[in-house]
């Protein structure tokens, strides 16, 4: 008997219709002989619910509190799934993260797997029970609740199948698939029928909202097959519609650039006159990576007397007030002439391609196009198989039509 992982997002069960359709796929799945463990979110718009609770009571509130908080969003979704299944005559039960257990470390709302113990698990689903596991939740190792952070529903779907051998994971979502790019912005966006681990972590990382960064870390770490596709169609995941995440050897793509994504959610900094001496940067990058603030696009220049420098670099829209109160305090133990400049009105452009490992003037085009459109770009950041520019909001749409088309996405592809 195989294994299959299903995971089902917010929208997915967001009231109990969404559920009770949820609830048909996994029966058709159980009824094909597979053996089947669920992850489930909370009801779409719970999560969001549940935080402002917390910041209505105080905006500096306890962490672990907090955790114990919006987890229970997950808890009532896996126990409404757990009712719809045994309605349709299947032996089904919840567990919460702490029941599995599912152990984390100690950082409460941005924890990570650290193993999950699923011998009862498998004990119980070795008997026909099918297991619906309460996603984006654990417990650290003072026994206190811990979540995953936001998608972190992804994340435990991957970890799980890892962890008990799955023959696939499937994330039922909102769209069919991963796509070219947005088909709200453009309309002769492609649905991809595969895409390898590197790219999707490259599209997650830059703004795809598909999947969770870390969860395709795993899956790629982890080689577990997944697949993203409908909750809303009438397909079940072993009937393979949606989009598989492989290796890079089983991509057979025609295209150099396989996807254009954007983020909204990024803040531009910019620290000036910053005294140019060895060891700056680290005194100005510590402390944000101490207080958990990634920060990504970094650009430094310096001016013509050698003896002063500005950084530039981005950090997470929903961090700036953070990053900024970090930061006064540690320019002000540097230099009284230092000088913050921040700005929200930028989104990141980035297009992806594993096959941008063998060819040439991926980047020309992409900064030809956009100056054809009289589009300015503010920063750049490159990797082996993505470039990332920073333009001003206004251009989003229109960068990221010009660049589908520049790169031969809106073509039909044979076969």
């Amino acid at each position: 008997m195989s294994l299959i992982v299903a995971k089902f997002g917010g929208t997915s069960v967001a009231d109990i219709p969404a559920i009770e359709n949820a609830a048909d796929k996994i029966a058709r799945e159980a009824a094909a002989g597979h053996g089947i463990a669920v992850v489930v979110s909370a009801m779409a718009g719970v999560t969001n619910q549940l935080i402002e609770y917390c910041q209505d009571v105080s905006s500096l509130y306890d962490a672990r509190e907090y955790d114990a908080i919006v987890s229970s969003g997950e808890q009532v979704t896996a126990g409404l799934m757990a009712i719809a299944l045994q309605k349709r005559g299947l032996v089904a039960r919840s567990w919460m993260g702490w029941q599995i257990p599912l152990c984390t470390t100690d950082t409460h709302a941005k924890a990570r797997i650290e193993r999950i113990d699923t011998d009862e698990l498998k004990s119980q689903m070795s008997c026909g029970e099918i297991a619906v596991v309460a996603g984006f939740q654990g417990i650290a190792t003072d026994n206190r609740i811990t979540t995953l952070g936001r998608g972190g529903s992804d994340t435990t779907a991957v970890a799980l199948a890892a962890a008990l051998g799955a023959e696939r994971c499937d994330i039922y979502t909102d769209v069919e698939g991963v796509y070219t790019t947005d088909p709200r912005i453009a309309p002769k966006a492609r649905m991809l029928p595969k895409i390898s681990y590197e790219e999707m972590l490259e599209m997650a990382s830059v703004g795809a909202k598909v999947l969770q960064t870390r969860s395709v870390e795993m899956a790629m770490k982890e080689r577990v097959a997944v697949q993203v596709l409908s909750s809303f169609g009438n397909a079940i995941g072993s009937e393979l519609p949606g989009t598989l995440l492989v290796d890079e050897r089983e991509v057979m793509e025609k295209h150099v650039v396989n996807g254009i994504t954007y983020s909204r959610d990024d803040a531009k900094v910019t620290l000036r006159k910053l005294p140019d001496i060895p060891g700056i940067a680290a005194r100005i990058f510590g402390p944000l990576s101490d207080a958990g603030i990634n920060v990504d696009v970094i650009v430094q220049n310096i001016s013509p007397d050698s003896h002063v420098t500005d950084i530039t670099f981005t950090v997470p829209e929903g961090d700036l007030t953070k990053a900024l109160d970090v930061l006064n305090k540690t320019v002000a133990g540097i230099d009284d002439k230092i000088e913050t400049v921040y700005s929200t009105d930028v989104v990141k452009i980035s297009v992806i391609g594993i096959g941008m490992r063998s060819h040439t003037g991926v980047a020309q085009t992409m900064f030809q196009t956009l100056s054809e459109k009289g589009i300015n770009i503010q920063l750049i950041s490159t990797s082996e198989i993505k470039i990332s520019v920073l333009i001003h909001k206004d251009y989003l749409e229109l960068a990221v039509r010009s660049l589908h088309t520049a790169y031969g996405l809106d073509e039909e592809v044979e076969g």
